[in-house]
């Protein structure tokens, strides 16, 4: 049961539309005008330490968890120097577009298009991006819905997993701080070696006291309000805030509540340094145990207590909006910063991680029914049947939390990509189904690559269908292609082309990331940069794994191959000239075999005849990725993990042999397309475990929907138990769950004000479906609801 405190400050989140505020983007600007000429790493954390010096500080009715990144409750900010120009070229229009609107007041326009955005003009990561990229790749990279990393050049990289355990619980800011003067201290300046690494830790040293400075302002106002507070409770909850912002982060905390604030401290100090994407809370119930066991034994924490601030906590994730343009939010749809959260699994020494914390997590989230932080756990084959009926629990509740993930196949996943077991062992989720490890650089979403389009070029002489551009390789006419091995042949020659041109992009925004936005705040939480000298933009983690390139359309493209397969060149039912006239004609004109190519088998059902084909691409889609390697030496990594991408990817996509038409949504993740496993839901979990999932370390996602009443009684979530242990026994990694129905789903666009925090898994992520444009929400409906 949620405090009435906690009930409040949720009603706003979900009430209220995210408000855009300057205050960082003035800050950060005017600190630059003061900087010229001096290194670009002390540049940004002079900029990162007057935005803890001068920001507004605002504590809001009734919190427990401080720290505000702006003057409104929900927030987002601007970051000019990632990007100005999608700004000013969408904002007139941010409260109307049809995903993740903003408010955004005619003022506040005319302010940055006047004091911001002349500064930053030629010098943001974008307009250098744009002038580096070799034409031909631009051609098909940039906002094409064919290969997008627009969230690279256009953002800040994010995905990182602040260090906890060994850094920032153990130091806090003014031991990183001591630290750090003490690397500069022992430098001799007549190395040359030395001269980068004092750039780095005098960075470092601004940072960390900009996060010290921040959090007492918040002291001195928790103070200052305690003084005229009336009601004593509340104030007397307000000298606890000021206590706590008062030790944490400069020292390490020494309670469970002091903790909490911590943690919120170094996500404001994220959000402020880069408005990141993917900053992970990590392995939450593994560090705060010990507080929370701590506290118990003192006599100072009850159970009732301990739900509180993370409930607070919670909301606090969520409040925070990740600012991004409209053709990013097509791709992360729905206010998501996939700040991702892992309880359970196994600890270092393979002994079961699972803790009180761990429940106090699942709780959290289903009560407060938060959109973040992303919640993940990981399930072993001898895990406490406890925690797997908490999952299966909170499966049922219908908000598609919590993403499920095999521990052992994670554990793989890392061993594969190089760690060291014991820290392969130790994985958090990172984003959305990525296996992670704290001490980490790494980018998990480099590239989304639309598969549809190489099969598109292939059968339409490298051409687009709804446009006619040429965008792939030139390619014969479709019905010169005599047998089936051809067709494939044709397909691959595309596929390895959009291959090469992700890599292409992916190197020039790592190089560009090194040249213009290190990332000294961040760097200073993980253990390894500290010991190196070396920034993170720099490779200066104990782990720099190579980049992520994320396939999108597997099951289409396996089911358009088996189509062909069948139709064309086993039945004889039509010839390649008559298929692609009929994808020329968007299937208009061709309804008989358009019903014939939607019979074909399909991927999702447990058929060999599909599944195969499916396995040969996943794994030559690996062969092909692996052997490029990034700036750092690192090899490529393949993945097939779905967020709101399948929706873009699809909307440029021509009609596919499997019977789709033009524009229709593609596929996601390791996921059947929409309606077409019509076996049962453990079909669907054959199917995709028959892929080798373990060598693609970038993650995979398996997406189900299930009626409401398969999972109403406890004997129906022990199934649903059971079948997720199949799953991982057969060796998947991940699957996740949406137990609405779709009459309740219609009724909720219909009448979306009853609706305002019904959550829904889009696919690597849960968020409010009344956030979700009408596409998305139609996407998530037309998803096969598994009765049996």
């Amino acid at each position: 049961m949620l405090t009435q405190r906690i009930e409040a400050i949720r009603q706003n989140y979900v009430n209220t539309k995210p408000q855009i505020s300057c205050e960082r983007a003035k800050i950060w600007t005017g600190s630059h005008r003061e900087t010229e000429g001096q290194p670009v790493a002390i540049r940004r954390a002079r900029a990162f330490y007057d935005c803890c010096d001068r920001l507004g500080v605002h504590i809001f009715a009734g919190e427990l968890v401080v720290g505000a990144i702006g003057e409104f409750r929900k927030c987002g900010i601007l970051t000019p120097e990632f990007s100005w120009m999608w700004v000013d070229r969408e904002m007139d229009t941010f409260d109307t577009r049809p995903q993740d609107p903003y408010r955004m007041t005619d003022d506040q326009r005319a302010f940055v298009r006047r004091e911001i955005f002349p500064y930053w003009k030629g010098k943001s990561l974008e307009e250098a991006f744009l002038a580096r990229l070799p034409e031909d790749t631009y051609r098909i990279g940039v906002d094409t819905g064919v290969l997008d990393n627009d969230s690279k050049w256009r953002q800040a990289v994010g995905e990182i997993t602040p260090d906890y355990q060994d850094v920032l619980f153990k130091k806090g800011f003014g031991g990183i701080l001591r630290e750090a003067e003490d690397h500069l201290a022992a430098l001799d300046p007549t190395n040359p070696e030395d001269l980068s690494k004092r750039e780095f830790y005098t960075s470092v040293c601004w940072t960390s006291r900009g996060i010290i400075r921040y959090a007492n302002r918040y002291a001195q106002a928790a103070e200052a309000m305690a003084e005229q507070e009336k009601d004593p409770v509340r104030a007397q909850e307000l000298r606890r805030i000021a206590r706590n912002c008062r030790r944490v982060p400069e020292h390490p905390p020494e309670s469970f509540y002091e903790a909490i604030q911590f943690l919120w401290f170094v996500q404001v100090g994220g959000i402020l340094s880069e408005n990141p994407l993917s900053l992970n809370p990590g392995r939450f119930d593994q560090y705060m145990a010990p507080y929370y066991e701590a506290d118990l034994a003192q006599g100072t924490l009850d159970e009732a207590f301990a739900q509180e601030p993370v409930d607070a906590l919670w909301l606090k994730y969520s409040e925070w909006v990740w600012t991004i343009s409209a053709n990013t939010a097509d791709y992360f749809a729905g206010y998501n910063q996939f700040q991702n959260l892992t309880v359970g699994g196994k600890r270092r020494d393979g002994k079961d991680g699972t803790n009180p914390v761990t429940y106090l997590a699942l709780k959290a989230t289903e009560e407060v029914k938060t959109h973040q932080p992303g919640l993940s756990v990981r399930v072993q084959a001898d895990c406490p049947k406890e925690f797997l009926d908490a999952v299966t629990h909170l499966v049922s509740k219908g908000t598609g939390f919590p993403a499920i993930h095999s521990d052992s196949v994670g554990y793989q996943m890392l061993l594969n990509a190089g760690y060291a077991p014991e820290d392969a062992r130790d994985w958090n989720n990172c984003g959305c189904v990525v296996p992670h490890y704290r001490k980490t650089g790494e980018w998990t979403a480099a590239v989304n690559m639309n598969f549809g389009s190489a099969l598109e070029y292939a059968l339409n002489e490298g051409k687009s269908l709804m446009t006619g551009r040429q965008m792939g390789l030139a390619e014969r006419p479709a019905e010169t292609f005599r047998t089936f091995e051809e067709v494939e042949a044709a397909f691959y020659r595309q596929f390895d082309f959009l291959c090469r041109h992700a890599v292409i992009m992916t190197l020039e925004a790592q190089r560009l990331h090194q040249e213009m936005v290190p990332r000294p705040f961040l760097s200073s939480c993980i253990e390894h940069c500290m010991e190196s000298g070396k920034d993170l933009s720099q490779g200066g983690a104990k782990y720099t794994i190579g980049p992520v390139i994320t396939g999108i359309g597997l099951a289409v493209v396996a089911n358009s191959l088996a189509a062909v397969k069948k139709l064309v060149f086993e039945d004889g039912v039509c010839t390649m000239a008559e298929l692609a006239a009929a994808l020329r004609a968007n299937w208009e004109g061709y309804e008989d075999l358009q019903a014939r190519a939607k019979a074909c088998p399909k991927y999702g059902n447990d058929e060999d005849a599909v599944d195969d084909l499916a396995i040969r691409l996943a794994n030559h889609f690996y062969e092909e990725i692996h052997p490029y390697h990034d700036i750092f030496g690192a090899p490529f990594l393949t993945a097939f993990m779905g967020i709101s991408n399948y929706i873009p990817m699809g909307r440029v996509l021509g009609a596919t042999p499997d019977g789709r038409k033009h524009g229709e949504p593609s596929s996601e993740g390791v996921s059947p397309y929409v309606g077409t496993d019509q076996s049962t839901p453990l079909a669907a979990m054959r199917s995709s475990a028959k892929l080798n999932q373990e060598v693609h370390s970038g993650g995979t996602l398996l997406n189900l929907r299930l009626s409401p009443e398969l999972v109403a009684t406890k004997r129906g979530q022990a199934n649903l138990g059971a079948m997720i242990q199949t799953l991982f026994a057969l060796g998947g990694f991940h699957v996740q769950f949406n137990c609405i129905s779709s009459e309740t789903l219609r009724d909720a666009q219909a009448h979306p004000e009853n609706y305002r925090d019904l959550l829904v898994r889009v696919a690597g992520y849960s968020t409010q479906f009344v956030n979700l444009s009408r596409a998305m929400q139609d996407a998530i409906i037309a998803r096969t609801e598994h009765g049996g």
